[in-house]
């Protein structure tokens, strides 16, 4: 069993809230649109350094948090990337700070649209405007604003995260020395975005949606939530790993014949779907898939204008069996960046788990990042 003062770990940890726009200040948006009061959910671990330059972003994937590493008082499950977090480890707490945050959107004490609006008193639901992946840099620079750091060794992120590292390395390349994109994209495939726009149907026809004020009717669309998760679940694994895991094995050992739980493999995407609506809201599902679908920030004229004139250092993986943001993805990105003369390290590392191998402690995987967080080191 996993104890909180075991090797490695950064122990107990509590997640801490700033507000960083009011109504007075609001947050302006991409679309223009505005956004007052804007609460921030965020963790840190390790010590900031004298000159303050061992500073590192953690950016969350779809589903992720501001808890990253540690344990909170009184859990037994660390953070998300606890594996990558702490003393010793590739992203080892003894040298680096490292900071995570809930994005703008979330559901994890960042405001988004279960978040109270202030104008209605109840929450936004639909009323919440459409985001960009720009719209999350722009939060967390403010984060790290109110921490009193003006530059970054490095962004890291995996799927959802590792576009906000892209776009952060993109639009503010003089604020960072070093960007991992890791399983991402720069554009989601058609393939993708069917899937996501699948899974958003299944939330929003569940009849407890009730357009977005399922909340306010003290309902939940837990059931188009959990099939949505269901379904996204499917995608993250690879078909070797569902294979190895459970095969065709039965999930009783006598069983009549039917259309209930009949296969492991049923219980287990049962049990995901289930598990996931403790902890995920069905708005911020919607709000932050959308943003996926619609980021392709090498489409704009001059995307690399700004990178050109202050080049930053791009370390980009990928893992052969991600059928979800395959290799292809990350090659995508590897052109556009290398066509601009811009230095890049690409890795395609081997795993039989698909797209969640980013959240996995491989031994290649993670003496890959920690030679290259070393090297960052180094050259600070």
């Amino acid at each position: 069993m996993t104890t909180h003062g075991e090797p490695g770990s950064v122990g107990v940890v509590a997640t801490s809230t700033v507000r960083l726009f009011s109504d007075s200040d609001p947050l302006v948006l991409v679309s223009g649109a505005t956004l007052g009061p804007v609460d921030v959910a965020y963790e840190t671990y390790g010590t900031l350094n004298a000159d303050r330059s061992n500073a590192v972003f953690i950016c969350h994937a779809l589903t992720g948090d501001a808890h990253a590493a540690g344990f909170h008082e009184g859990a037994t499950r660390p953070g998300w990337w606890d594996n990558l977090i702490g003393p010793g480890k590739p992203l080892d707490t003894d040298r680096f700070f490292v900071i995570s945050a809930n994005l703008l959107g979330g559901c994890q004490g960042t405001t988004g649209p279960s978040s109270e609006n202030p104008e209605t008193g109840t929450a936004y639901g639909l009323d919440f405007p459409l985001l960009e992946v720009a719209d999350f840099v722009t939060v967390h620079r403010a984060l790290l604003a109110h921490l009193g750091i003006d530059r970054l060794l490095a962004v890291v992120g995996g799927s959802l995260g590792g576009m906000q590292a892209l776009q952060w390395s993109l639009d503010h390349p003089d604020e960072l020395a070093h960007a991992v994109v890791v399983a991402s994209s720069s554009r989601l495939t058609a393939q993708n975005i069917a899937f996501s726009a699948v899974a958003r149907r299944a939330i929003m026809a569940d009849r407890q949606f009730k357009n977005g004020q399922y909340a306010a009717e003290g309902t939940s669309p837990a059931v188009g939530l959990s099939i949505a998760r269901m379904m996204a679940h499917i995608t993250y694994l690879s078909e070797d790993a569902f294979t190895e895991k459970f095969g065709r094995a039965p999930q009783f050992e006598t069983s009549r014949r039917g259309f209930g739980i009949d296969f492991a493999v049923e219980s287990y995407l049962d049990h995901q779907g289930t598990a996931f609506l403790e902890r995920f809201d069905a708005l911020s599902y919607l709000y932050l898939t959308r943003v996926m679908d619609y980021f392709d920030p090498f489409s704009n004229a001059g995307a690399l204008d700004r990178v050109r004139e202050h080049p930053v250092r791009y370390l980009v993986l990928s893992f052969d069996t991600d059928w979800r943001f395959s290799t292809e993805h990350s090659l995508r990105i590897v052109r556009h960046l290398e066509s601009n003369r811009l230095p890049v390290t690409f890795r395609e590392l081997k795993s039989a788990y698909g797209h969640d191998s980013f959240l996995l402690a491989d031994p290649a995987y993670h003496a890959t990042l920690k030679a290259y967080f070393d090297r960052a080191l180094e050259d600070a």
